[in-house]
């Protein structure tokens, strides 16, 4: 392989690893990424029950499972880092990021997850939970699964794992390494193990931008 070649491999290795620098790509890369990532999303469609819309980045490294009735959706311009473990049935609202090593179960209810939400490194989501009932092994424990949402414009930390059965409320975030077991109120920040409310995104010094999306005060009203 000449030099060229290797860049252009190296190039890729770094686009799956940092997927956000696919959608800042210089206009001279634009032709092979774009054709890479159609022969990527084809013959992941080919081989899995998945529907993946327009603008998507998705590395060849991650592992995307959908069988019939565990359908994965992927929407308009999200992106799925390398080593992220993806298991259906799981619907990725327009411009979510999954970074690497995430790792999305959705059991039989499913994992559902709101517009603009960030998933950082290493966080996991799954939507089932076994028995403990004292009386046969973990293996023979029955499998439930209630689901987990996720809300629009959420920030989920790295390393930070959710339980089945939650819902994290939108703008909410959720704190490196915190272990949510209960439901995140919109606007939330929480953060331990179990994670705790540590306080509102609504009190934070704003950013100073104008222009853009304003959100509702402290007291919530629009």
């Amino acid at each position: 392989m000449d030099l060229q070649a290797q860049r252009r491999q190296q190039h890729k290795l770094r686009l799956s690893w940092m997927p956000w620098l696919y959608f800042v790509l210089k206009p001279r890369h634009h032709e092979w990424a774009h054709a890479w990532q159609r022969e990527v999303q084809d013959l992941l469609r080919e081989l899995e029950t998945v529907e993946i819309a327009e603008g998507c980045f998705i590395a060849p490294e991650a592992r995307i499972f959908a069988e019939p009735g565990r359908t994965v959706r992927i929407g308009p311009g999200c992106s799925i880092a390398a080593d992220v473990f993806v298991h259906g049935p799981v619907e990725l609202g327009p411009n979510v990021s999954l970074n690497a090593r995430v790792s999305l179960d959705g059991g039989v209810a499913g994992i559902r997850i709101g517009e603009g939400t960030r998933i950082a490194s290493g966080a996991t989501l799954y939507a089932f939970d076994h028995g403990l009932a004292p009386d046969r092994p973990v293996r023979g424990q029955p499998v439930t699964s209630k689901g987990i949402v996720i809300g629009q414009d959420v920030w989920v930390g790295a390393n930070a794992g959710i339980t089945d059965g939650v819902t994290v409320g939108d703008h909410a975030v959720v704190g490196m390494g915190a272990i949510v077991t209960r439901d995140v109120p919109p606007w939330a920040i929480v953060g331990g193990a179990p994670a705790r409310l540590l306080g509102d995104r609504r009190q934070r010094p704003r950013s100073g931008i104008t222009g853009g999306w304003d959100p509702p005060d402290t007291e919530g009203n629009p």
